[in-house]
């Protein structure tokens, strides 16, 4: 079930409030060799992910390192194009509905309305007055306050550049302009002539955030702002950033691998794992129900958001899967503890397993693929195919994926496989705003 359709819904009634919409958000980035920098293939940075931003709500985007949240946010906030989709900014609920009737349909050409309508808002084709407003109004905030404000430039040039870009103010003005941004974020006049390496973390993150208020905008994407600091240094800055909220009505696109913080601060969660969005919903409701493996595994990894004293720090078995070439099915499925037959078993769930046992790998001599489900791997002696086979049907290997193949067979050096072919897992409703991609359902239990 496709459920892009019930991102542009809102049981608040508030669905008109819509400050920026992502749909099927693709960014790949290329794999090139050899002398000529020919493509080879393509790291899946960011695989279709779709989700809206509210005026006043903020959206915490969660997962492990590497799952795609910072090539996301640079995309949402216009840093990088997208491969494929688009982000649209100051668009209505009436047109992102027809923009997912449109996708559902899966035409390649766009109608003359989608078309005005990607002109009018998806951001990497802006022109002109609809760029600098969708600029102006969209303001980013790093991970690294250090790396993020200028060196050689005092603090009343960095938090009055974007006041002069756009000729707001000038002169005294503008230094009144900058003093009252300073104020607002804990700072004060005696701190416009300094520059960044006079100030702590803490203050430079001050910095950067009183830089992005500057021109009022309606979204500030949030990248790690606060992972760099001390905790309490974060209590300060999250407590910051709350009441600007409250005073300015902003939304906010909270980028963390910290739960906690996603719980303290996100009125909606979303969840990714390599490249795709895992689960997402209401913040309260996601930690009260999380129905995805991955979003309990992350749960168990932060033994504080549990009332439980005995509770263990967790780590996830197994590597993260290569983005080039993620997992078919369930992206998850490698990793998780109760994977089933059916969430995307393959043929290069064979070979990353081979990768890890060098002995073996050393003697494998190619792969003739039907599929991703199905092929046959040809080694340089009949002894190596023969092992294989074994170990594929021994206890070691995952029950379910034993379970998912439909043919195991030795001739000479080579070993037939084929698994059980099924569809890359979509996002299902599972009530109150509610989307898990996975497999399980507790309610068919």
């Amino acid at each position: 079930m496709n459920v892009q359709a019930d991102f542009a819904t809102d049981p608040s009634g508030k669905a008109d409030d819509i400050v920026l919409a992502v749909r099927n958000l693709k960014k790949h980035f290329p794999i090139r060799d050899g002398v000529f920098q020919r493509v080879i293939g393509h790291v899946k940075a960011v695989d279709g992910v779709s989700f809206n931003i509210r005026r006043g709500e903020t959206v915490g985007l969660v997962g492990e390192s590497g799952c795609g949240k910072s090539t996301l946010g640079r995309c949402v906030s216009g840093l990088s194009d997208p491969t494929s989709g688009g982000v649209y900014f100051g668009i209505s609920a009436a047109d992102c509905a027809r923009l997912d009737e449109h996708q559902s349909t899966g035409a390649a050409v766009p109608s003359p309305d989608i078309a005005d309508i990607e002109a009018r808002h998806r951001i990497d084709l802006l022109e002109g007055h609809a760029q600098r407003r969708f600029r102006r109004n969209c303001q980013m905030v790093f991970q690294d306050s250090f790396a993020s404000l200028n060196p050689r430039h005092l603090v009343v040039d960095i938090v009055g550049r974007p006041l002069r870009v756009y000729k707001e103010a000038s002169g005294a003005e503008l230094t009144e302009r900058v003093v009252a941004l300073l104020e607002q974020v804990g700072l004060g006049r005696h701190h416009l002539y300094r520059y960044p390496h006079q100030f702590s973390g803490g203050q430079r993150q001050r910095i950067s955030i009183a830089r992005a208020l500057a021109l009022d905008p309606e979204l500030i994407v949030l990248d790690e702002p606060t992972s760099a600091l001390d905790v309490s240094v974060q209590a300060q800055i999250l407590n910051l950033l709350n009441d600007l909220q409250r005073d300015h009505n902003l939304a906010y696109l909270f980028i963390t691998h910290d739960l906690a913080v996603v719980q303290h601060m996100a009125d909606r969660l979303v969840a990714m794992y390599l490249g795709r969005v895992s689960e997402t919903g209401e913040t309260k409701t996601v930690f009260e129900d999380p129905q995805h493996p991955y979003t309990l595994a992350l749960m168990a990894a932060k033994p504080d958001l549990t009332d439980d004293e005995g509770a263990k720090l967790q780590a996830l078995e197994g590597n993260i899967p290569d983005p080039a070439r993620p997992p078919q099915g369930c992206r998850f499925h490698t990793r998780c503890p109760v994977a089933t037959p059916i969430c995307g078993w393959e043929i290069d769930d064979v070979v990353r397993w081979l990768e890890e046992s060098p002995g073996m790998f050393d003697t494998l001599a190619g792969v003739e693929r039907g599929s991703a489900f199905d092929a046959s791997l040809r080694f340089s002696d009949t002894g190596s195919a023969e092992r294989l086979a074994a170990a594929l049907r021994s206890p070691e290997m995952p029950a379910a994926m034993q379970h998912a193949m439909e043919e195991l067979s030795v001739d000479g050096a080579s070993v037939r496989i084929r698994f059980q072919e099924v569809d890359e897992v979509q996002l299902t409703d599972r009530g109150s705003n509610h989307h898990v991609a996975c497999v399980l359902d507790p309610r068919k239990d």
